[in-house]
């Protein structure tokens, strides 16, 4: 099922902060081959919105007129003078459409003054940690990079914002896709490496994602992995459940075809080829796996690609 979100913004938003969480959102899409998020922007009356940067941003419409999931609220600079009654009284009528109420960089100190984050943990930008402790006595501010509590997602700014959203992808989508996710915004001079987010950090883990990727076209035995990265089989396998909710055989299957999908669309190369790659003995055997894994062959993938 398709989640909402829609992002509320103001004039003086930031491009950054904006960027860093709906683009996870469209890697979690593109990487599934789904519809898991779709996003609107609005803004309160409607009318276009000017980031801090001078980006022009034409709304899909007015908050009251639009519904959904997550309600993403976006004001970074300029906060305090949209700390309005006009302004509130509209989020607050907005709120109750709403299954999640998100507060981006200083977004928390509207949802804030709307008493909508009463009795909830929450954080906003650390510049503004301590006016926002004294203003609301009845939300618990914490000095931290992104909060979840329940319903109410908050965060401290734009970096943090990206740490959010894989958090949510996580949550939603299984460890699996938030790993997956993290890895496609890193730079090219680390594409041979896989990252888990930033909330798994298992060395034990990482270590065995390591040697998995660097031996995709001559797959070891998770026997062997263990012992290459120093424990048993039993207890890679159990850290892995843990932090990853699969098996290391999967995992390393995941990584292989992973491979084989992005050189079935980014290469000419043919599927004999890629399946060597990617350490299968012959295409029709990488086909089934492909297949199994992403519901389409690899040679559908690339024509729709």
């Amino acid at each position: 099922m398709t989640r909402q979100y829609n992002v509320l913004l103001f004039d003086g938003f930031s491009n950054h902060c904006l960027a860093n969480m709906v683009e996870p959102l469209r890697a979690a899409n593109t990487l599934s081959r789904q519809t898991l998020y779709a996003w609107r922007f609005c803004s309160i009356d409607g009318q276009p919105v000017h980031s801090s940067s001078g980006l022009a941003v034409t709304p899909d419409g007015a908050l009251g007129d639009l519904n959904g999931d997550v309600l993403v609220v976006m004001p970074s600079y300029g906060y305090l003078d949209l700390d309005t009654w006009p302004t509130i009284r509209t989020l607050l009528s907005a709120a109750s459409k709403y299954a999640q109420l998100a507060g981006l960089d200083t977004g928390s100190w509207l949802l804030a003054r709307a008493g909508l984050l009463d009795d909830h943990r929450a954080t906003i930008h650390w510049d503004e940690l301590t006016r926002f402790e004294e203003a609301f006595p009845a939300v618990e501010a914490v000095q931290e990079r992104f909060v979840i509590d329940g319903n109410r997602l908050t965060c401290s700014g734009a970096m943090a914002a990206f740490d959010l959203a894989l958090a949510l992808i996580r949550r939603d989508q299984g460890p699996l896709l938030s790993m997956e996710v993290a890895h496609l915004f890193m730079s090219r001079g680390r594409a041979d490496q896989y990252a888990l987010p930033l909330k798994s950090e298992d060395t034990l883990v990482n270590r065995a994602l390591n040697v998995m990727q660097s031996n995709l076209e001559t797959p070891l035995s998770i026997t062997d992995l263990a012992r290459r990265i120093g424990c048993t089989q039993k207890r890679i396998e159990v850290r892995v459940q843990h932090e990853l909710r699969t098996t290391p055989q999967a995992l390393y299957r995941r990584l292989r075809l992973n491979l084989a999908r992005k050189l079935s669309e980014e290469t000419e190369q043919s599927i004999a080829e890629i399946a060597g790659r990617c350490g299968y003995e012959n295409a029709s055997a990488m086909t089934r796996a492909f297949k199994a894994e992403f519901g389409q062959t690899p040679t559908e993938f690339r024509n729709r690609a």
